[in-house]
């Protein structure tokens, strides 16, 4: 049996099929093996620190001139040690966008490369999904699956909501093929800038699976309680 105190990695990327890491914790508690669908624990993954020691960098302000203690080797920092307002890849920016809490997740707004898909597939709401964004939209290198909120049979514009890939493993999906990201709508709960449209920010989805910053500009800002709601369009990653 695998403690339910292990040490995941708290991306929330949904690659091992479960949308957080707290829901792949509980899944753990039945089925230890689930373990190794975990990329981010696997000694062969990308950015993986090797078997043998790292030079030690010591930080002047931290080290004295003869510095005699051991060192530990310079890592790359945890959810919880990374910067706020920093990405993954230590990039700054202005906001998280949440999803609206009675969706599955983050709402997007997508036009198949080719329009006419949408009726040819006869895509309807309810519909599971997936597909890749492609070119200047956004450029995504992750496959995107979710499920169908709103379609326009007419333009071939559809709104979805991303989730993670189990969805479409357990139920079967309809495959879009490459895609063009058109627009996000979600809530701001917290930002370090002043929301105001027209203007472009940097964002970080909350449940981005690379946990890497976007680019998008507001057309939309409605105050809604303690948050606001907001619709980013004209949308690049990175």
């Amino acid at each position: 049996m695998v403690s339910t105190n292990i040490e995941l990695p708290g991306l929330d990327c949904g690659i091992c099929g479960y949308r957080t890491c707290d829901e792949f914790r509980e899944g753990l508690a039945a089925k230890p093996d689930l373990i190794r669908r975990c990329i981010h624990l696997s000694e062969d993954r990308v950015g993986a620190e090797p078997a043998v020691a790292l030079p030690v960098i010591c930080a002047p302000d931290a080290c004295a001139a003869t510095c005699s203690a051991v060192c530990e080797p310079k890592r790359s920092p945890g959810r919880a040690e990374r910067l706020p307002w920093h990405d993954n890849l230590g990039r700054e920016f202005d906001f998280y966008l949440e999803h609206f809490p009675e969706e599955p997740g983050p709402r997007e707004i997508i036009l198949p490369h080719n329009p006419l898909i949408t009726r040819e597939m006869e895509i309807q709401v309810g519909d599971i999904l997936i597909g890749r964004p492609l070119g200047m939209s956004c450029g995504c290198p992750v496959t995107h699956c979710g499920v169908t909120m709103e379609v326009d049979r007419r333009t071939g514009v559809i709104v979805w909501c991303v989730t993670g890939p189990l969805g479409p493993r357990a139920k079967g999906f309809k495959d879009l093929g490459y895609y063009i990201a058109e627009g996000y709508e979600g809530l701001v709960y917290e930002t370090r800038s002043e929301l105001k449209v027209g203007m472009r920010y940097f964002f970080q989805p909350r449940m981005c699976m690379l946990q890497w910053r976007h680019s998008g500009l507001v057309n939309y800002v409605s105050h809604i309680g303690k948050s606001f709601q907001i619709r980013l369009e004209g949308l690049w990653i990175g």
